[in-house]
C-alpha cells in the first residue's frame, strides 16, 4: 500500500491502452508472500510437533473441521478459525487465499516448476464448471443442517471440542497426499491455468470469494495508468486486472486473492491497496470488455463429464476423498473437452501443442487419443464398481430395521439377496481392497441367514471376508452360518480361526464350546467355557453354560459350584435352579 494520496480518474473517463516496450518487472510482493507460506507451514509443523510431543493438541486449524459445525453442532477450532476467515475476507478481501492457503502454495510451487521449463499456463474460462465451488460449499457445510431441518430435527445442540488426542483423525493418507500434490498441483495448473483448483474445485474459495464482494478494501487505480497489461501479466489469480480497473476503477473480480504482484510491478505506480466502495456497489465506469467464451455444447461437455467422473471415483477404494475428487473431476474434464473437439473439429490445439490439423492427428493428437482412452477405461471401470456399490447399498437401506431379522417377507429377501449380490460384484470388479463393504455384507448375510438363505448367507459372508480380510467378528458369523447349514467340522473350524485371531472373541468360543457340547465333546466344551468365564466371571450365562458341560463330562461337584454362581449372579434364574435340581446333592446333605 504506497502511502502516498492517489487521485482516481474522473467517473467516466476511458484509460487508454498502451502497449509497453518493456517486460513487467520482478514482483517485490512474491517474494514476501513466499516467506509468509513458508512460515504457515512452519506453524502447521509446529503444530504436529505439539501433538507427537504431548499427546494432544489443539485440533486442526483447518476449514474442513468446520464440517461438524452442521453435521453434529461441534465447535472446534477449525470452525472458529474458518468464521474468523470468512468475517476477515468481508471486511479487507480475500487476502487469506494468496497468503495463507497450503493448497495455493502448493499450485504456486507447481506454476513456477512449470514456468522454469517454458510452460505457462493458460487459464480455462469456464461459465458452468465456476459453479462448482459453490455447489461443494453448499454439500459440504449447509447441507447437513438443511436436512436436518427438512427431517423434523432441528438442528444440533452446540457442543466444544477444542483438543484432540488424534490429530490426523480426519487427514488422508501419505499416498493420497502424493497424488494431490499431482492432481490438484500440476494437472489442475496445466491444464485449468494457475489457482485452477481454487477457480474450479475448492469450497473454501467460494464463500471467500462471496465474502470478497462487501469488502471495502480492494486494489484500486489512479489516473496514471496507462493500460499497459503488467498487471494482467503477472497475476496469478487469472484476472484480467488492467481491463478490471480500466472498466471500474478497481478489481472487483471475486477470484483476486490479493497477491498484491500487480501493484508491485505496475511502471507508473498506478495501483495500490486502497478503501472504497466494495465490488457489490461499484458500477461499471466505462464500457466492459467482451471476451470469447466457450460454446455452450462445450459448456455442457465439460459440465456432463465432471459430473459423471465425480461420481464415479469420489469414494473409490476409500482412497479418493472429496476435494481430492473434485479437482481430478474438473481435470478429466478437460479431457472430454478436447477429446471432444478432437471427434468434432478439423483443427484442434491445446496448451501450445497441435493435435489435430486439416482433420489428421499429429504424433502428439496420436498420444493424447490414447491417454484420453487410457482416461475413458479407468473412468468404465469406476463408475462399473461404484455402480454396484450404490445399488446393492441402496437396496439394503429399503430392508426393514435389523431389529426385525426373522420377519423378512419372500420380497424382501430377495433384496437382500440381491444387494448382497451387487455388493459381492462390486468387490470382484474391483482391483483393490474395499473393507468398507464389510459391515453391510455381515448385516445382509445375518438377515439372510435368520430368514433361512444360508447359501446366500454364506456367500455374503464369504464376500465380507475378501472385502474387510479375517476378522474374529467375520470369521465367527460365517462359522453360524455354516452351523445353519449342519456343517459342524466347517463351522468349529471357522470358531477357532475367529479366537485365533481374537481370544477375547466371546461369541465365538461360547459357540465353539456348544459344538463340542453337541458333539458330546463335554470335556473340550468345558475348557472353551471355562476360558469364557475367565475372560467374563460376572456373566451368569457364561457360568451356567460351563455347569451344564462339567455335568456332561461326568464331574457334578464341579457342575453344581458353578450353578450356585450363577444363580449367585442371577438369582432369578430358572434355568440354575433346574440344572441344581438335578444334580447330585452332596454327600451329608
Amino acid at each position: 500500500m504506497s502511502p502516498a494520496p492517489r487521485t482516481p480518474p474522473a467517473r467516466g473517463s476511458l484509460l487508454p491502452v498502451v502497449a509497453s516496450p518493456r517486460r513487467p518487472r520482478r514482483s517485490r510482493a512474491s517474494r514476501w508472500r513466499a516467506g509468509v507460506l513458508i512460515a504457515v507451514h512452519l506453524l502447521i509443523a509446529l503444530h504436529v510437533a505439539h501433538w507427537l510431543l504431548a499427546g494432544e493438541t489443539m485440533t486442526p486449524l483447518e476449514p474442513s473441521e468446520a464440517m461438524e459445525l452442521g453435521r453434529s453442532g461441534v465447535i472446534n477450532a477449525g470452525a472458529v478459525f474458518f468464521l474468523a476467515a470468512i468475517g476477515a475476507t468481508a471486511l479487507v478481501g480475500r487476502f487469506f487465499c494468496g497468503w495463507g492457503c497450503h493448497l495455493v502454495a502448493l499450485q504456486d510451487l507447481c506454476r513456477f516448476l512449470l514456468e522454469r521449463v517454458g510452460i505457462r499456463p493458460k487459464p480455462l474460462r469456464s461459465r458452468l464448471l465456476a459453479l462448482v465451488p459453490l455447489a461443494a460449499f453448499f454439500y459440504m457445510f449447509l447441507w447437513p443442517l438443511t436436512y436436518r431441518l427438512l427431517a423434523g430435527l432441528g438442528p444440533p445442540a452446540l457442543t466444544k471440542h477444542f483438543t484432540t488426542a488424534d490429530f490426523y483423525a480426519t487427514f488422508p493418507g501419505p499416498g493420497v497426499a502424493i497424488a494431490t500434490f499431482v492432481v490438484c498441483g500440476f494437472l489442475c495448473v496445466y491444464l485449468l491455468g494457475a489457482k485452477g483448483f481454487c477457480t474450479y474445485a475448492c469450497p473454501y474459495g467460494a464463500i471467500f470469494g462471496v465474502a470478497d464482494r462487501v469488502a471495502p478494501l480492494r486494489i484500486r487505480v489512479t489516473d496514471a495508468c496507462q493500460g499497459c497489461g503488467h498487471c494482467t501479466a503477472v497475476c496469478t489469480s487469472n484476472v484480467r486486472v488492467h481491463e478490471e480497473v480500466r472498466t471500474y476503477g478497481a478489481v472487483v473480480d471475486a477470484g483476486c486473492m490479493k497477491c498484491l504482484d500487480c501493484v508491485s510491478v505496475c511502471p507508473n505506480d498506478a495501483l495500490y491497496l486502497g478503501w472504497g466502495k466494495p465490488a457489490v456497489a461499484t458500477r461499471p465506469r466505462a464500457a466492459r470488455a467482451l471476451h470469447r467464451c466457450l460454446p455452450w455444447r462445450e459448456e455442457l461437455v465439460l459440465a456432463l463429464a465432471f459430473t459423471a467422473t465425480f461420481f464415479a471415483f469420489r469414494g473409490l477404494y476409500g482412497l479418493f476423498p472429496f476435494l481430492y475428487s473434485l479437482g481430478l473431476a474438473a481435470c478429466l474434464a478437460y479431457g472430454a473437452l478436447i477429446g471432444y473437439r478432437l471427434a468434432t473439429a478439423p483443427h484442434v490445439a491445446a496448451r501450445r501443442l497441435s493435435l489435430k490439423r486439416d482433420g489428421r492427428l499429429s504424433p502428439a493428437g496420436r498420444g493424447g487419443v490414447a491417454l484420453l482412452a487410457l482416461a475413458a477405461l479407468a473412468w468404465a471401470h469406476a463408475a462399473g464398481v461404484q455402480s454396484q456399490r450404490a445399488w446393492g447399498l441402496g437396496l439394503e437401506r429399503t430392508l426393514p430395521a435389523a431389529a426385525a431379522q426373522s420377519a423378512l417377507s419372500p420380497a424382501e429377501l430377495a433384496r437382500a439377496r440381491a444387494a448382497a449380490g451387487r455388493l459381492a460384484r462390486a468387490l470382484d470388479w474391483g482391483v483393490l481392497p474395499q473393507p468398507d463393504l464389510a459391515p453391510p455384507l455381515v448385516r445382509l448375510g445375518g438377515r439372510l441367514a435368520a430368514g433361512g438363505e444360508l447359501p446366500a448367507a454364506e456367500r455374503a459372508f464369504a464376500a465380507a471376508l475378501a472385502a474387510g480380510g479375517p476378522t474374529a467378528a467375520l470369521l465367527h458369523d460365517l462359522g453360524l452360518a455354516r452351523a445353519r447349514q449342519g456343517d459342524l467340522a466347517a463351522a468349529e473350524r471357522l470358531f477357532r480361526e475367529a479366537l485365533a485371531l481374537d481370544p477375547r472373541a466371546l461369541p465365538a468360543r461360547e459357540n465353539l464350546a456348544g459344538l463340542l457340547a453337541m458333539a458330546g465333546r463335554f470335556a473340550e466344551a468345558a475348557a472353551e467355557f471355562r476360558r469364557a468365564v475367565e475372560a467374563n466371571p460376572q456373566d451368569a450365562q457364561s457360568r451356567l453354560l460351563l455347569a451344564r458341560a462339567l455335568a456332561g463330562a461326568g464331574r457334578p461337584a464341579e457342575a453344581r459350584a458353578e450353578a450356585e454362581a450363577a444363580l449367585g449372579l442371577d438369582p432369578g434364574s430358572a434355568e440354575a435352579r433346574e440344572l441344581l435340581d438335578a444334580l447330585p446333592k452332596p454327600s451329608g446333605l
